[in-house]
């Protein structure tokens, strides 16, 4: 396992190298639970009364913290969570475009004017913050996902407890020690260390009024319905099964980079992975060779290393999953074009799965189950003109209970364009695999039917989870006026 708890202390160790203790924290435990809420609620108190742009400040110079710091934190990122360097750094800067984006949502907390059925009133609506918060985040980004999730609540005027994941817990250790240094109020951004008992027992407090979730849909839906009891404002990002559909004119030179990426970054170990390629035959015998030559040498099984662009599996339990998925679907009657092994089990080094093409039929199990490992599903179509295969293609993509992001490679712009309208997910992308969402503005990160409940994050619609309306009406006319049995009369009757 990539974290190991002892009593109360939780040892996090680097899933490339197990033996290597990245980290040590002490679990919380109840009476600090009752510290953290009670900090938190007085805190709130200080931080909702803050000028918005004033909180705006305070993530700016949390964004210059990460810049200045940028190397030394994606290597430890880099060792958490086994991710490549690369990868790491890219996390990272996530983080620090996501504060500075946020700091700018300080000075653009905008409400609405509108205009009144009566005359001398007015009538204006403007965001409020809530309260304390839980943000319960994933050990596969485990610096992006808490600013995802706390910029924006922040900026809001809320405070926030974030629970990370226990086998990625510094980094997010990290992140509320950088916000704490650039000046939050005490008590505004605090830390629980812990496994899911102590993310449910801050999630059952009446004091925390809004829930935020990265993880497993099973487990959402869980939270889902302690927030409902409870009456929080609850958001909820959740599992993907995600599909390329490349049309037969698509560039495969694009496609064959496009796919590494989407795949095989992050070992596969992303919601938004492509684990689905829908194709022609003929289109499937033009890529895969030179894929599969690819993506193997992502792993030096002679000298059992994997190469400085591939990620480990995080725990042993998903290691085993996912050879558990791959080995069921072979049984089923997939065919294993390559892969399909346990390359190291902990014995050697850490956990690695070998990067796995399997050719299967859409009504397979794994075509519809969520993997979380680096494994594609290949599924073959018959020859036909464009506008058929699309169709079919579409209903084998959308046929699934997920939906949060589809991708498509074409040269043909009004199929893409037709291929974008009709996938059933929040994200989509036009020769481009179903990874690489940025953040802020107009990005909004999240999933249709069970991917989630509509919220999102990432750009500005996440001020939706963090605030709540408030209209205002001003009545100036020094008489009452009743709304819809108003006495008012046109100049003109």
């Amino acid at each position: 396992m990539s974290a190991i708890i002892e009593g109360t202390t939780l040892l996090n160790k680097n899933p490339s190298n197990i033996s290597e203790v990245v980290s040590e924290h002490k679990i919380l435990e109840d009476f600090e639970i009752e510290q953290l809420i009670y900090e938190s609620q007085q805190a709130f108190k200080i931080w909702s009364k803050t000028p918005a742009p004033e909180r705006a400040k305070v993530l700016a110079r949390a964004a210059q913290l990460y810049a200045d710091h940028k190397e030394h934190y994606s290597k430890i990122l880099h060792k958490e969570n086994g991710k490549p360097i690369d990868e790491a750094r890219g996390e990272i800067q996530e983080v620090i475009d996501t504060l500075e984006f946020f700091a700018g949502e300080g000075r653009r907390l905008y409400g609405m004017v509108g205009n009144s059925e009566m005359p001398n009133k007015t009538i204006y609506t403007t965001r409020e913050p809530i309260g304390p918060a839980l943000l319960i985040t994933a050990w596969n980004f485990p610096a992006a996902v808490p600013s995802w999730k706390a910029a924006p609540c922040l900026i809001g005027g809320n405070t926030f407890i974030l629970k990370p994941s226990e086998h990625a817990p510094l980094s997010g250790k990290i992140f509320v020690d950088v916000l704490n240094e650039a000046g939050l109020p005490h008590g505004v951004a605090q830390l629980a260390i812990g496994d899911g008992a102590v993310g449910k027992k801050l999630l059952e407090r009446d004091e925390i009024k809004i829930v935020s979730f990265t993880g497993s849909t099973a487990v959402g839906r869980e939270i889902a319905e302690v927030a409902a009891s409870g009456f929080k404002k609850c958001a909820l990002e959740l599992g993907g099964k995600n599909s390329s559909i490349v049309m037969p004119d698509a560039n495969l030179d694009l496609v064959r980079e496009g796919l590494i990426w989407g795949a095989y970054g992050t070992a596969g170990q992303r919601c938004t992975s492509t684990s689905r390629l829908i194709l022609s035959k003929s289109t499937s015998e033009a890529l895969l060779p030179s894929f599969v030559e690819e993506i193997t040498s992502l792993y030096d099984k002679v000298n059992n290393r994997p190469s400085d662009k591939y990620c480990p599996i995080i725990t042993a339990k998903q290691l085993r999953k996912v050879d558990d998925l791959v080995q069921e679907a072979i049984a089923e009657g997939a065919e294993l074009v390559c892969g399909g092994k346990i390359l190291d089990d902990g014995s050697h080094q850490g956990y690695f799965y070998e990067p796995t093409i399997l050719k299967i039929k859409p009504a397979m199990k794994i075509a519809k189950t969520e993997v979380f490992g680096p494994v594609l599903s290949v599924m073959e179509l018959e020859d036909k003109e464009p506008e058929k295969l699309l169709e079919e293609a579409m209903a084998i993509s959308n046929d699934v209970k997920y939906g949060l992001s589809n991708s498509i490679f074409t040269e043909n712009m009004n199929l893409g364009m037709k291929a974008l309208k009709m996938f059933e997910s929040g994200l989509v992308y036009f020769n481009a695999p179903t990874i690489g969402a940025e953040c802020g503005g107009a990005s909004f990160f999240g999933g249709w039917k069970q991917t989630g409940n509509g919220s999102r994050e990432g750009g500005v619609a996440a001020l939706d989870t963090y605030t709540q309306y408030k209209t205002v009406s001003i009545d100036y006319s020094a008489s009452l006026q009743k709304a819809q049995i108003s006495n008012y009369k046109s100049p003109a009757s």
